[in-house]
């Protein structure tokens, strides 16, 4: 590292005086490629700046001089473009190489087979790039990329200084009409409020360090400061006692005393940039790494520690000014491009109605904390923060997975209606919380609630449900940095069959690769073309066989006394079932010899995601107590279209007659077999949905704890014998639209379908 700070110093320190003296813009570049490309002994550097849109090539050494100002990139366009557009980092051996290179013949380039380029970022913004090139073919080494790197953002400071940044290609005009923002709903509910920007961007005034040693010390004091803060937060925190948001806040304290994490940025000063500009440039690098990463988990991550960043560069700046340290002043919802868990925890609760984020995703730390709080939070919202003006009028419905922005007199009072209507529709639905799902010519219907955090459980006693259908045992693993030791699942496990009392609680096995992927998994992962079908749930736990063993004797530990329900996911074959009941059986045979307390009774089930194994369910039948079909993936796999692609969301209907057929198959199937049939997924929470299933034999439901009070009124206003008659009807001559035919018998009939 040594190296880097020497030659990112020698440049820096002739861009010092090269900034410091007098000239104009053009000239100054102009002797900034040459300080660059002798430091780096680079036989070409050029700078392309961002104006109208396109890249125009400002500065060279080594390239033709009358390309300067002629030669023009667009976004996405060439390397250079690629560079602007990704705001990544190249380096190449073999600049041709690429699939984006475009030859420019008016340069003169053809000579020149290496090339690295780094984006000039301003605003988090690409506004230009800085680019080197060589007659032979090699890879830069890291630590002259490093070197680069750091230049680049001097160069931003630069050219901002001197007017060359071109204000529409970085900021956009925000309109005054209404419109509505979609995205992914990460908590869910209903808030009205005007919007407030989380921070103000911090600007860095000055990249050059005069002292090193005097900016060292200012990074050490504000790292102190940032702990303490840290610390405090975590032991106010205002929530139940137990839960994830305690492993969360663990998990972020420990990114905050990472001492690598220290060590980089101290580096960076090494190389003579100020605490502010240091701070910035490792964020810089994680942001690039961000946008690399395909592991959602490990991006996540990376998010917790650029909040970090960005508290420890508000305070060695002086800017310590946030949303949250001003005060909410009325009922707000809160924008951000992603937000971590210390800085939503220093908001006023009994002002912050909601959040949306540019970012985010289901399992960041953000999210956990949030649905801790009871705060709906709406994330993947595309430029929010250029769509939304501070103190807009928001109406936010995570249920819907939207936000309408400068709503009219009218949206709003539909919205307040809306919102007094669910109201009074959650108040009902909790009233109805003793009442037991029977229909009308007395058919006992069993609802349960799919979970996957311990504080789900109390919906459980909330809702009125008949137990946890599906508790998903992977979020354990999601929101932990490290894979958890068995004790720490065996504790985990205990808690949450004590919290549900009598109720029964299925477990299913870890369920994680696809878009679930664990960064302390690795052997034997390669890049998969179609995740959703590849090495993922039971396929993967076969494969370690020490996590599936960990996870089996933390459940027969935890289930001490009481009755265990486990089922392993995505199974496609029998042997698959006998393979992960066979691995219970051994921890279940081990913890015998040691005379260890057992469960009173083990009950295995499996799930039916992968249509091949219903062409087996003979073989599978005789030796499970139950078998959930889970509808999501079901689906997905059945019309080979993926769930998550909205082009195909609303293309592939649950009222379609080729899977109410399907599951009706195995309903049938089932037949003289004592074995539990249910339904879990999102086709069983939706009212009409579910009553197609009771009229194709699903007695058992496990669903959102929301959708229970909907689920459970309409089953009491249903008879179970004349939807099986319907349903048979419908399903022996389709017509054209299912879903209409049976929304009008429903109304028909007098069934409540919220």
């Amino acid at each position: 590292m040594e190296t880097a700070s020497r030659s990112a110093r020698e440049i820096l320190t002739g861009l010092h005086d090269v900034m410091a003296a007098k000239g104009n813009a053009q000239a100054k570049l102009n002797q900034v490629v040459d300080i660059i490309g002798n430091a780096l002994a680079s036989e070409v550097c050029s700078i392309y700046l961002l104006r109208d849109g396109s890249l125009e090539l400002f500065a060279t050494r080594g390239l033709n001089e009358e390309a300067v100002h002629v030669t023009r990139l667009g976004l996405g366009e060439g390397l250079v473009g690629t560079i602007a557009d990704n705001v990544e980092t190249l380096n190449l051996d073999e600049a041709a190489s690429h699939p984006n290179f475009r030859y420019m013949p008016e340069t003169g380039e053809e000579r020149f087979h290496s090339f690295a380029g780094v984006p000039i970022v301003r605003a988090e913004q690409a506004v230009g790039v800085v680019c080197v090139q060589h007659v032979d073919p090699r890879r830069y080494e890291e630590v002259e990329i490093e070197a680069l790197q750091t230049v680049a953002m001097v160069l931003a400071e630069l050219i901002a200084n001197a007017d060359l940044i071109d204000p529409s290609s970085v900021t956009g005009a925000i309109s005054s009409g209404t419109l509505v923002l979609n995205g992914l709903p990460l908590v869910k509910g209903m808030a009205a409020g005007t919007a407030i920007f989380h921070k103000p961007s911090i600007r860095i005034e000055h990249t050059v360090a005069e002292d090193i040693e005097a900016e060292r010390h200012r990074v050490y004091s504000a790292f102190d400061k940032m702990r303490e803060q840290i610390d405090r937060m975590a032991s106010q925190a205002d929530f139940a006692v137990g839960g994830e948001h305690e492993e969360v806040l663990a998990t972020y304290k420990m990114f905050a005393y990472d001492e690598g994490w220290s060590r980089r940025i101290n580096e960076a000063i090494d190389s003579g940039l100020t605490a502010e500009a240091a701070i910035e440039r490792v964020q810089q690098r994680t942001r690039m790494r961000m946008r690399q990463i395909d592991d959602p988990l490990l991006a996540d991550r990376m998010h917790d520690l650029e909040d970090l960043a960005n508290r420890l560069l508000r305070i060695v700046s002086g800017q310590m000014t946030t949303a949250a340290q001003m005060g909410l002043k009325q009922d707000s919802i809160l924008i951000a491009r992603n937000l971590g868990p210390a800085e939503l925890l220093e908001y006023d609760k009994r002002r912050l109605r909601g959040v949306i984020l540019e970012e985010g995703s289901l399992t960041a730390h953000v999210t956990i904390v949030a649905r801790a709080m009871g705060i709906p939070v709406l994330g993947r919202v595309a430029g929010v923060r250029h769509q939304i003006g501070d103190g807009d009028m928001l109406l936010l419905n995570a249920d819907e997975k939207s936000v309408i922005v400068r709503p009219s007199e009218p949206a709003i009072e539909a919205f307040q209606g809306e919102l007094a209507d669910q109201q009074k529709k959650r108040a009902r639905y909790a009233a109805m919380r003793e009442h037991e799902p029977i229909t009308t010519n007395g058919e006992r219907v069993t609802l349960m609630i799919n979970a996957g955090l311990r504080d789900d459980v109390a919906s459980v006693a909330l809702t009125g449900a008949d137990g946890i259908g599906l508790f998903r045992t992977e979020f354990q693993f999601l929101i932990s940095a490290t894979l958890p030791q068995r004790e720490k699942q065996q504790r985990f496990y205990r808690e949450v069959m004590d919290a549900a009392g009598n109720k029964p609680v299925i477990f299913r096995t870890i369920d994680v690769g696809g878009d679930k992927a664990l960064p302390y998994i690795r052997a034997g992962q390669i890049d998969e073309e179609n995740p959703a079908l590849g090495w993922r749930a039971v396929r993967l736990s076969l494969d370690n066989e020490g996590l599936m063993k960990a996870q089996a004797r933390a459940l027969l530990e935890a289930s001490a006394g009481r009755t265990l329900n486990v089922m392993f996911p995505m199974l496609a074959e029998p042997w698959e079932f006998d393979a992960c009941k066979a691995v219970f059986d051994a921890q279940l045979a081990f913890l015998t010899s040691r005379k260890k307390a057992l469960p009173s009774k083990i009950r295995y089930g499996a799930m039916l995601e992968v249509p091949a194994l219903a062409d087996a369910l003979d073989i599978l039948l005789p030796k499970i107590d139950f078998l959930s079909i889970g509808t999501n993936d079901l689906t997905q796999f059945l019309f080979a279209a993926d769930r998550a692609d909205p082009r195909l969301a609303e293309r592939y209907d649950w009222l379609s007659p080729a899977i109410l057929r399907f599951i009706r198959r195995v309903v049938k199937a089932n037949e003289g077999h004592n074995v539990d049939i249910a339904v879990c997924g999102e086709m069983g929470g939706r009212p009409l949905e579910a009553m197609a299933l009771i009229g194709i034999g699903v007695k058992r439901l496990s669903i959102t704890p929301a959708g229970i009070g909907p689920i459970k009124a309409m089953v009491r206003s249903l008879d179970s014998a004349a939807i099986a008659a319907k349903m048979e009807e419908l399903l022996t001559k389709p017509p054209e639209n299912l879903r209409d035919v049976l929304t009008e018998w429903a109304q028909q009939q007098g069934v409540e379908l919220g």
